[in-house]
């Protein structure tokens, strides 16, 4: 089925499409935000642009862009900003954000479980240092192994061992390119565990529901093979790592 519908299926629930509750967000958001009263933000893989509405939401003199290839997840984004409030102070692009370039600097730039659209985390750093206004910060979110991957964790997700680092030679590689980490968050194993339960739960909840579309099977063995991969895989081996950073 197509991949976009599975997605937005799956994060029905989670609209934070990566391993952090609520209140991570909120810390990161008001760290990433609280050195300016008037600021851009822009989100490339901005999905339903859930980081940019509560980040406007809680400053009311920032405005913001968002990029995704998902003109249905844009749909939804522009929903919830009007609902909230917001939309007004919002702006909803359809493109690939390896393509998008803004007139203006922007003061914060989110890529949060988004850098495979790059190819990786620094190829998606190198790409938005023209994006940055001076001071500017980027709230960026990354796996990385939490342990040694065995031969079962990179089957399940589908990976090869040089795919990711361990954290402190992720966090090495970022301060040689000149970033400089200010903050941060590391999922927990409780986030990570309430994010994938989500994840497989809500996609298997909607084929029950939903047993005469076309999608349904797809959608249940999707649930299904996600969590044996997830429960027989990479549980406790992948991690999950947001920073903030800044250029030197």
């Amino acid at each position: 089925m197509d991949r976009q519908r599975l997605s937005r299926l799956a994060h029905a629930r989670h609209p934070i499409a990566a391993p952090l509750a609520d209140e991570s967000v909120a810390r990161l958001l008001e760290r990433a935000t609280a050195h300016t009263e008037v600021g851009r933000a822009l989100d490339l893989g901005c999905g339903e642009g859930a980081w940019l509405v509560r980040a406007l939401a809680a400053r009311p003199r920032w405005r913001a862009v968002g990029v995704d290839l998902d003109a249905q997840a844009l749909t939804r984004a522009r929903e919830t900003a009007t609902a909230v409030g917001v939309v007004r102070r919002i702006g909803l692009h359809h493109a690939d954000v390896r393509e998008f370039a803004a007139a203006e600097p922007f003061d914060l730039v989110l890529i949060v479980d988004a850098t495979h659209a790059f190819g990786g985390l620094r190829p998606a750093l190198a790409a938005v240092r023209e994006q940055l206004a001076p001071g500017a910060r980027v709230l960026i979110g990354e796996s990385f192994w939490e342990r040694e991957p065995s031969r079962a964790a990179l089957e399940a997700l589908g990976a090869a061992r040089d795919d990711y680092a361990d954290l402190a030679t992720t966090t090495g590689r970022l301060v040689r390119d000149g970033w400089t980490p200010v903050d941060g968050h590391i999922s927990s194993q409780q986030e990570w565990d309430a994010y994938e339960f989500s994840w497989t739960g809500t996609l298997a909840e909607w084929a029950l529901d939903h047993p005469e579309d076309p999608d349904a099977a797809a959608v249940r063995e999707a649930a299904d093979r996600h969590r044996t991969e997830w429960l027989h895989g990479h549980r406790g081996t992948l991690g999950f790592v947001t920073y903030l950073l800044r250029r030197d």
